[in-house]
């Protein structure tokens, strides 16, 4: 700030700024900007707590806090499907369905996207929880165990 104007006034009017505005800015620089934490307020940073699988039998709390994990991780893996999935239908819509090849790539995120939250948490039913997220998981590993070993027999 400069002290020099072109009349007395400024001068002073300078000064009575440079009074009320530099223990404000002093205060920011010294204080606020060095505790400011360094990311967007609207991504918010939570702790991996432990999954269902990691929770004792009867450990209530911590059953809670993976079904919290469990849906918060259900909801941004929805947002992301459905970014994916408007991305290709903007897509179709700018070039048209005469001249979709251009859009393949997006296309094919989209599919192995949506088939992948399917496999994760498909048929789940309404209010899915992360321990029937877990069984499903689970059967779905004993199954392809079975396959493979030539063991599964769907007749039965």
């Amino acid at each position: 700030m400069r002290d020099e104007g072109r009349n007395a006034f400024e001068r002073f009017m300078n000064k009575m700024i440079g009074v009320v505005d530099g223990p404000v800015t002093w205060f920011r620089e010294t204080v606020v900007v060095p505790n400011q934490q360094h990311y967007p307020y609207y991504h918010r940073h939570y702790p991996r707590v432990p999954t269902i699988d990691e929770c004792y039998e009867n450990d209530a709390p911590c059953m809670y806090e993976a079904n919290l994990q469990f849906k918060r991780d259900m909801r941004v893996d929805g947002a992301i499907v459905n970014i994916l999935r408007q991305r290709k239908l903007e897509c179709v819509r700018y070039e048209g369905h005469e001249r979709h090849e251009r859009c393949k790539k997006i296309f094919d995120e989209y599919a192995e996207a949506e088939l992948n939250y399917f496999i994760q948490y498909g048929d789940l039913g309404a209010f899915p929880t992360a321990k029937w997220a877990y069984m499903k998981q689970k059967h779905r590993m004993v199954h392809e165990r079975r396959k493979a070993a030539g063991t599964w027999n769907p007749e039965k």
